[in-house]
């Protein structure tokens, strides 16, 4: 085991070093500027056009056969980077970076929703249909079939990445952090089951794998279905719970301010030490948190039915948006807020948003935060599934969906009883190796992104194109 933790932790610092930050950072900087930061400029159009028309019940859509609708796209993506991400990830970046993560954590944010977009129009426009008759996409499809089949290669090394780190990221971690917060929550609210956390941790990861496999049966349609119910409620329940806290803690808000932003540039002015990792923690956390760059949500948008490729370009943006501005932001004022001590420069995880949240709602705090993670991991193992299949799928057939999938729900039991350092570690590793295929095809590709989003612009936006 330590000849594995040594090996991962030498891969890790360098596909997570400052090319791979100049990479992500970089992509999201590019697009920005060549779609004239569309992301800003046309925020509350894509809003409207979003979750607007999600909210407007006249406007209802149905999806036709091996499709799934815009808004169930979108949920199963979210799914997907509303996990541990938003909770774990984000104590785990303000322990090691100190307050001023946040600040990093939310302009990774903002250039990320020109990543994501680029990346959801690009698996529309060359998503195809399969033996099912069902839509499949994402960065193999619009490497191999926008870049010509010299660069096929490509689209297979990411295929082989995303089929492997489903198993980390979408799996492991998720389930780990699942088992280990409702371990806590149990023995906290039965003091008599302290000694059995091995058992408790077991019976989660059961659960959740019959889930799982439960709802892989109905393929991508269930998928959507599920989370389009589960996603609204997790978020809902969440913020909500957040927010409480904030406002009885909003007395500290001037001054959290204060510190994130002076934490930014000067991390040793707020915690009395330069941490020296602040910006790539947090630019890890945070595309760790909404996966922008990772080509992991362009799987899920490639199976709606939409009208065109920009139109689910936006949810993309959306996405980034809810999953970053609003959840991760909510953690952060709640771990900040909240006055609990924080040792700067160790990590942290789960024990930490439990800490913030029982200074509101005591020993029952542990409760809440179960529940919260539970519902963000255990989606975003569901979406996992789910890209994790469309990889091998892409790489051996239709035939290698059943086996994979079964074989996914194994490892969710096993992902219950790991050791949690490791499974961050590898989950972090995977992330940036997944990511670089996917980057590399989106920057050869932009011109693409670029024409269609002029085009689109044209036709909607006239008047600002004159401006």
């Amino acid at each position: 085991m330590d000849k594995i933790m040594a090996i991962n932790s030498t891969v890790n610092g360098i596909v997570w070093g400052i090319p791979m930050l100049i990479l992500i950072v970089g992509t999201g900087i590019y697009m920005t500027v060549k779609l004239n930061f569309f992301q800003f400029r046309h925020f509350g159009y894509a809003m409207k056009n979003t979750i607007g028309k999600v909210l407007d019940k006249s406007q209802k859509v149905e999806a036709q056969k091996g499709a799934i609708t815009p808004m169930q796209a979108v949920t199963t993506a979210l799914a997907a980077t509303v996990g541990t991400g938003n909770i774990v990830g984000v104590t785990g970046a303000i322990a090691l970076g100190g307050p001023g993560a946040v600040f990093w954590m939310e302009i990774s944010a903002l250039l990320g929703m020109a990543t994501k977009f680029s990346e959801v129009t690009l698996a529309t426009k060359y998503r195809e249909k399969n033996d099912k008759g069902d839509w499949v996409g994402g960065p193999m499809y619009y490497i191999r079939n926008g870049l010509g089949k010299k660069w096929a290669w490509l689209g297979g090394v990411f295929a082989v990445l995303g089929g492997i780190c489903a198993f980390g990221i979408g799996n492991i971690s998720q389930m780990n952090s699942i088992a280990s917060s409702v371990t806590s929550a149990v023995t906290t609210i039965a003091p008599a089951t302290v000694g059995k956390e091995g058992t408790i941790a077991l019976i989660a990861g059961i659960i959740m794998a019959i889930v799982c496999f439960v709802t892989y049966i109905g393929g991508i349609k269930r998928v959507g279905e599920v989370t389009e119910k589960l996603v609204p409620v997790m978020a809902m329940i969440y913020i909500v719970s957040s927010l409480v806290l904030i406002f009885i803690h909003i007395g500290n808000f001037p001054e959290i301010i204060r510190q994130i932003v002076v934490g930014a540039f000067n991390p040793s002015a707020i915690v009395g030490g330069a941490l020296g990792i602040g910006v790539i923690e947090a630019m890890k956390r945070g595309v760790f948190s909404n996966e922008a760059g990772l080509g992991s949500a362009p799987m899920a948008h490639a199976a709606a039915e939409t009208p065109g490729p920009i139109q689910q370009g936006l949810y993309g943006i959306f996405e980034v948006f809810a999953d970053t501005t609003v959840i991760c932001t909510m953690t952060s004022l709640v771990i900040l807020m909240s006055g609990t001590p924080i040792e700067y420069g160790q990590p942290a995880g789960v024990e930490l948003t439990n800490a913030a949240f029982a200074m509101t709602y005591g020993k029952y705090a542990s409760v809440v935060v179960a529940i919260g993670l539970s519902l963000f991991a255990g989606s975003t193992i569901l979406s996992w599934g789910l890209y994790g299949t469309r990889c091998a799928e892409y790489l051996f057939g239709s035939k290698v969906i059943k086996p994979y999938q079964i074989l996914f729900c194994i490892v969710v039991v096993m992902g219950a009883v790991m050791d949690l350092s490791l499974a961050w570690d590898i989950s972090d590793t995977l992330n940036a190796c997944m990511a670089i295929p996917n980057l590399i095809g989106l920057l050869l590709l932009s011109p693409v992104v670029i024409k269609l989003t002029k085009e689109y612009s044209a036709e909607h936006f006239p008047e600002k194109q004159k401006a």
